[in-house]
């Protein structure tokens, strides 16, 4: 059992929680079911995680949770539920959410998401220390978005994201001006 930190870079486990929580909160925001992300955190709960494994896990499920319960209130839209996620700091998420959604995009739309899980990849890499790779993902992300201002200010201030991805100290801003922090459940996630 690994006992440094959950990096899912340089760690298996590690890897492995991220894509299979990730894959399955994809599945319950495009189906509203959330049986494979329960089935997960069930998977892992009753696992003997170091802290750090568990740690992960714990915040994650709560992260899930309020980013369900937001979407849950008839959002469709891929970029405004990316942003959910976004406000809630689960960038893996942002690209597992919005990849969906760009496979059958066209034109402007396509190049828009793409470039939105480029820059939620800027703060997937930054959260672990690889600053070059993160700053090579900015320069290709933020053309892109200065191009669509238009599109991206049906949602949020574009200026707020482009203004920062360059910036490698400064952390992901808050886009949407809605609060996802408080909000109710949207299904029992179970504690074992």
């Amino acid at each position: 059992m690994n006992k440094g930190p959950f990096n899912p870079f340089e760690d298996r486990l590690s890897r492995d929680i991220r894509n299979e929580m990730s894959g399955g909160l994809a599945v319950a925001v495009e189906t509203g079911d959330g049986e494979k992300l329960e089935v997960t955190m069930v998977k892992y709960r009753q696992q003997p995680l170091a802290e750090c494994y568990r740690t992960y896990l714990e915040d994650r499920c709560r992260r899930y949770e309020k980013a369900l319960t937001a979407i849950s209130t008839g959002i469709t839209d891929p970029i405004h539920r990316g942003l959910i996620l976004w406000d809630l700091g689960l960038f893996f998420e942002v690209h597992e959410v919005l990849e969906h959604a760009w496979y059958t995009a066209q034109g402007a739309m396509k190049l828009t998401l793409q470039a939105l899980i480029r820059a939620a990849g800027v703060y997937i890499k930054r959260e672990y220390g690889y600053y070059d790779s993160a700053a090579r993902i900015a320069e290709k992300a933020v053309p892109v978005l200065e191009e669509n201002r238009e599109l991206l200010a049906k949602y949020f201030q574009p200026e707020k994201l482009i203004s920062v991805l360059a910036a490698s100290e400064v952390p992901a801003p808050q886009l949407l001006n809605t609060d996802t922090r408080d909000t109710s459940r949207i299904f029992a996630m179970k504690k074992l």
